[in-house]
């Protein structure tokens, strides 16, 4: 029985108290009550990977469309074992997906530009939802330095960019302020083949 609440995660202990939050009547004048913590979805702690797992990335980080089958026959080993690998660095979040290198200039999108952005302090996962809901956003980044977060877009021009900058991202509530950087020319680090 013991045993059987260990497997489900349960080892018996009570869970932790709840401490309730104060009635409005009860806080400081001019006081919010403190908005609830979403938690971050649990990510497994990954297996190490050995040699065969690295080579697999190597060879879906150049040709994201290899087969199982061709998978296998690079690293030597069956389709089986090649298959399982894949899904288990996928599982992992080794392998968070598959897609395309795309010249986004062809693609209609010709002009692109890295934008900074100092946020209000502890608003990161807000305005993370609303970077992603931006269109032609590529990469989102939060980092350290003069800045809080560096932002790659690509528009259609530079009037879309401009409208991308001074009416969607300045009305953001929690950006303090914006800078942006011209993307004159870009080249994608392709992996060695």
């Amino acid at each position: 029985m013991a045993s059987e609440r260990m497997a489900d995660g349960h080892d018996g202990d009570l869970p932790e108290p709840r401490i309730p939050e104060p009635r409005p009547s009860e806080r400081p004048s001019g006081t919010r009550a403190p908005e609830p913590r979403v938690p971050e979805p649990a990510v497994p702690d990954p297996r190490p990977l050995d040699a065969i797992d690295r080579d697999i990335l190597q060879i879906l980080h150049t040709d994201g469309r290899a087969s199982i089958r061709s998978v296998a026959e690079r690293v030597h080993v069956s389709r089986a074992n090649a298959y399982a690998r894949i899904n288990r660095l996928i599982d992992d979040g080794v392998i968070r997906g598959f897609g395309a290198r795309i010249n986004h200039e062809r693609a209609g999108q010709g002009a692109s530009a890295y934008i900074t952005l100092k946020i209000v302090q502890n608003t990161w996962r807000t305005v993370r939802e609303h970077l992603r809901a931006l269109p032609g956003a590529s990469h989102i980044a939060l980092v350290s330095g003069d800045f809080d977060v560096l932002l790659l877009v690509h528009t259609p021009d530079n009037r879309a960019l401009r409208e991308l900058v001074l009416t969607r991202l300045q009305s953001i509530p929690e950006v303090l302020s914006t800078r942006t950087l011209l993307v004159f020319e870009e080249d994608d680090m392709e992996p060695d083949s």
